[in-house]
């Protein structure tokens, strides 16, 4: 279980970088705007997650799960970048 957790979290950081959340160009000043896109993607990923119609062949909570842990550990390596 705690392998599939892994994955998901791997190709949910993988899909929010390769996939960034629609939204206005970053500030050249901003640090890290990949990161922070990324990180709306998994926001956006997760609300669509919990208000789903169905459980994804049984994967739903998973991969709330590792969703919460990839959005985790991206704000913590932007707290180190400071």
């Amino acid at each position: 279980m705690r392998n599939i957790a892994r994955s998901v979290a791997v190709i949910a950081v993988t899909l929010a970088l390769a996939f960034p959340a629609a939204a206005p160009a970053s500030s050249p000043a901003e640090k890290h705007p990949v990161i922070r896109e990324a990180l709306a993607s998994l926001r956006n990923a997760k609300a669509e997650l919990e208000h789903a119609a169905h459980d994804f062949g049984g994967h739903r909570v998973d991969a709330i799960r590792a969703t919460d842990e990839a959005i985790h550990q991206l704000e913590i390596c932007l707290q180190y970048d400071k």
